[in-house]
């Protein structure tokens, strides 16, 4: 019998990052072009997303890293935030909005 949950939280994972992506990953990968502080804060982020996700979840060798980001995203925006709609204010982003995108930047999404 073929498994089907462990596809369909993966198909659903990539859905939610790609929508987090449009919101807060492009855009900040857009805005680190043109400002170069910011791109190493996004390689910053990216690191500790990878850092809690490798050592902080029991089961992160058996579940797709793609579930992994997604979830701790989900997590992240239980408290919402209004996305960043003009590129230079990403020079002065919040924590949440440079933890998105650096969650993206670590997801593997593509910079446009």
């Amino acid at each position: 019998m073929f498994a089907l949950g462990p596809r369909l939280f993966e198909v659903s994972a990539r859905r939610y990052l790609e929508g987090i992506h449009r919101t807060h990953g492009a855009p900040a990968f857009a805005a680190a072009a043109a400002l170069p502080g910011l791109s190493a804060e996004l390689d910053q982020h990216a690191a500790a997303v990878r850092d809690i996700l490798d050592l902080g979840v029991d089961t992160a060798g058996r579940v797709s890293p793609t579930v992994l980001v997604a979830g701790y995203m989900r997590g992240l925006l239980e408290d919402r935030t209004t996305p960043i709609t003009e590129p230079a204010e990403w020079a002065t982003a919040e924590w949440l909005h440079l933890r998105l995108a650096g969650a993206c930047l670590q997801a593997g999404l593509p910079a446009h």
